[in-house]
């Protein structure tokens, strides 16, 4: 028997079926918020080891950054999904009746802290500082500081994002993420700072949220599932996996990023348990509760960041995170 034809057959279905496998996944763009980074590594990494293609997606992530806006893209129904940075924007977005929902919340914990020198040993001695601190966190985190610790806007001088102000200033404080303005400023100044994480003193935010248009919602929830569930599957591969590909596929949207920030980035989102802790140690890394968004919401109308007839319940859904997914991709401790 001539074995040839058969194996030849079988090749030539495969070359055909590969074209027609990709052909069904289906297309889907991602907004982020800024310019790529390791805080965006878990969805960098779902594409990398090609997860989103195992739950039948081709992503494409398009990046943000200064002169971009890829908020307005989303709602314009030119993107998917987008990565919004905080809570405090899902309630502008039901504020304004703009028909988008948050569907997933990557990082239980908002990034934002306060950065001190050294000597500084506790929270309520930021009181006694020069605090920089820029206009957005004024109109937001600020508020809080204020009605829950006493500090006062007298103390405040505008934050430009460029850390020499607060290092010709010895008695000053500046704002920053955790994951990247402490390790220029060793590098820079020589000496590790004190950093307070604003998460880890009451300030309830969620960031890192996966928002998505309603109509997408409830005309294709299950490629809504898909691409929460794929991202939260490259979140657990990202933070406790082999990331390479991923920092790969970060340094080439953005070379400016160098390895030693990633590391420093990952090493603290890990330390600090910006992406897994509190909701998601049991409901999986993207939980999303009623009761945290209530809490904060609450919050931010005492603080008089919100208002108190938004109706903050349409700004997101519980649909499709808090499912577990990916749980046993956590080490075991």
């Amino acid at each position: 028997m001539n074995f040839a034809r058969p194996l030849r057959a079988l090749s030539l279905l495969a070359l055909f079926a590969a074209p027609a496998a990709a052909q069904n996944l289906d297309k889907v763009s991602f907004g982020t918020n800024w310019v790529a980074e390791a805080e965006h590594g878990g969805f960098y990494q779902a594409v990398a080891d090609g997860t989103y293609r195992k739950y039948g997606l081709d992503v494409t992530i398009v990046p943000g950054g200064p002169n971009v806006n890829n908020r307005i893209l989303l709602a314009a129904g030119k993107l998917d999904f987008f990565m919004s940075a905080n809570s405090l924007q899902a309630f502008d977005a039901a504020a304004q009746h703009i028909p988008t929902l948050v569907v997933a919340a990557m990082f239980q914990k908002d990034p934002q802290v306060l950065i001190a020198r050294p000597d500084v040993q506790k929270f309520e001695d930021l009181k006694n500082l020069t605090l920089f601190v820029s206009k957005e966190g004024m109109a937001s985190y600020f508020q809080w500081l204020k009605a829950d610790y006493g500090f006062k806007e007298s103390q405040v001088k505008p934050y430009t994002f460029n850390p020499q102000p607060f290092l010709a200033d010895p008695h000053s404080a500046m704002q920053g993420y955790v994951t990247s303005e402490p390790y220029a400023i060793e590098k820079q100044a020589g000496f590790r700072p004190k950093v307070f994480l604003l998460a880890d003193y009451g300030f309830g935010s969620y960031s890192t949220l996966i928002e998505t248009r309603r109509d997408l919602v409830e005309k294709k929830p299950d490629l809504v599932q898909r691409f929460v569930d794929a991202s939260i599957v490259g979140w657990y591969n990202y933070i406790y996996g082999d990331n390479r590909k991923a920092n790969a596929l970060i340094r080439k949207d953005n070379p400016d990023m160098s390895a030693d920030v990633i590391a420093y980035s990952v090493a603290k989102m890990k330390e600090y348990g910006i992406v897994d802790s509190g909701d998601a140690l049991k409901l999986g890394i993207g939980a999303l509760t009623d009761a945290r968004m209530k809490s904060f919401f609450d919050k931010m109308v005492q603080v008089g960041v919100v208002k108190p007839d938004v109706d903050y319940k349409q700004s997101y859904s519980t649909k499709f995170a808090n499912k577990g997914v990916g749980l046993n991709l956590r080490p075991k401790r």
